[in-house]
């Protein structure tokens, strides 16, 4: 997990950098915040684009729980940088990547836990379920061998 959020950060740098070297050779005067207010505007577009048709398909085929779940993870990575920042900002820790990942860590450790939980339950109610019917065709053949 520490290598895929060193290579997002690191992916981060090098648009970043691309960007500001696109500014400067088309000569372009946007300032820092010019800069971000298009390419988050694009990014936002972008993402848009992307993720609409994702999380229509989820929604067709009733899998709310996905789309639920990639908001949650949006959210907590969003949140955990955030409290990073913060106590860097604010001196109350010190803002460590190590921190990041054991928050993510800990995130998909529940979800393992509750997936588990949820794939058990079905198992349980598709057993309960099969048993009924096999009970049910028994009461059906016996019935006819009655008549």
């Amino acid at each position: 997990m520490s290598k895929s959020l060193t290579m997002i950060v690191a992916w981060f740098t090098r648009v970043h950098n691309a960007i500001l070297s696109l500014n400067d050779r088309f000569e372009t005067s946007f300032t820092d915040k010019e800069l971000h207010f298009l390419v988050i505007g694009a990014m936002g577009l972008l993402l848009i684009l992307f993720i609409y048709p994702v999380f229509k398909w989820l929604a067709n085929r009733n899998k709310v729980l996905a789309i639920t779940w990639i908001y949650v993870l949006t959210v907590l990575v969003v949140l955990t940088f955030a409290i990073e920042i913060g106590q860097s900002v604010t001196g109350m820790g010190t803002m460590e990547f190590g921190d990041v990942v054991a928050g993510m860590g800990g995130f998909f450790a529940v979800t393992i836990v509750i997936a588990a939980i949820h794939f058990l339950t079905w198992v349980i109610r598709s057993l309960v379920k099969l048993g009924k019917k096999r009970r049910e065709h028994r009461r059906g053949l016996q019935y006819e061998e009655e008549y």
